[in-house]
């Protein structure tokens, strides 16, 4: 296995790992910003409030984007079980 196949493999990894945890993460981050904003502007400090609704807001997301993202996900790894012979040999 050539070291340009390695950077090739390693760069595809990342840009899978990139793209699926992308919208999840876009999620937590929107639902957190809001309960933020909310929290800022009625002056309720309760710690619980900062984090159940990013957890069922990214609990959403995993429902809508779960096949997506398995779909990438596996078709990933086939391609990567059907190269195994290049990458070995």
């Amino acid at each position: 296995m050539s070291a340009e196949m390695v950077i090739k493999v390693a760069e595809e990894s990342i840009k899978i790992i990139l793209l699926v945890s992308g919208p999840l993460l876009l999620v937590a981050l929107v639902s957190g910003l809001l309960v933020s904003i909310f929290q800022a502007t009625t002056q309720i400090q309760e710690q619980t409030l900062a984090f159940v609704p990013k957890i069922v807001a990214v609990l959403v997301a995993l429902i809508f984007f779960g096949p997506w993202m398995l779909t990438k996900m596996t078709s990933f790894t086939k391609d990567i079980i059907a190269n195994l012979g290049r990458f070995i040999g």
